[in-house]
């Protein structure tokens, strides 16, 4: 099966593809781990809460372009070793996961970052709080969904609550 060539272009105008993200990390690999990358590394739009992620079964390699979009080229050159560490050590037999002592003395060798830095656009908005207070002891619960005044009652001397805000 033939993958459509990606194309991402960033305000400055250099386009990064997956054919140039596929040279990187085969060079990053080359260079840093002194062994070969032979198998697949391409962009994954649908990455949402990583950087990157090094595929078990296939062996292949997904970057969350959002990552060289916010961040640029260091960010991910970080990101490639982070996956290229589990790759290397998946494939020779050893401690792959991020708990295994393998794997976190080759990140150390390497210079591979634990976690990416946080993407900007992807900051959770803060959720309405609803104050409720008892009308006997002023005992004040935090809420994130409102609460049904009538059926529930103070956990602290059984008084009737109310909402405050």
């Amino acid at each position: 099966m033939q993958r459509k060539r990606k194309v991402l272009q960033i305000d400055g105008g250099i386009t990064v593809d997956d054919k140039k993200l596929q040279q990187l990390v085969e060079d990053i690999s080359i260079n840093d781990f002194k062994k070969p990358f032979i198998h697949k590394a391409f962009f994954n739009k649908r990455l949402r809460t990583t950087g990157g992620r090094y595929n078990l079964s296939t062996h292949n390699i997904d970057i969350n372009p959002k990552y060289y979009q916010e961040h640029g080229i260091n960010e991910v050159v970080g990101i490639i070793k982070h996956e290229l560490c589990h790759y290397h050590l998946h494939l020779e037999g050893k401690g792959y996961k991020h708990g295994d002592y393998d794997f976190k003395e080759l990140m150390k060798k390497v210079g591979a970052p634990r976690f990416c830095s946080p993407l900007l656009t992807e900051r959770k908005v803060n959720t309405k709080v609803f104050v409720y207070g008892c009308k006997q002891c002023n005992q004040r619960y935090n809420r994130k969904k409102r609460v049904d005044t009538k059926r529930y009652f103070c956990g602290k001397c059984k008084g009737e609550i109310y909402l405050m805000n």
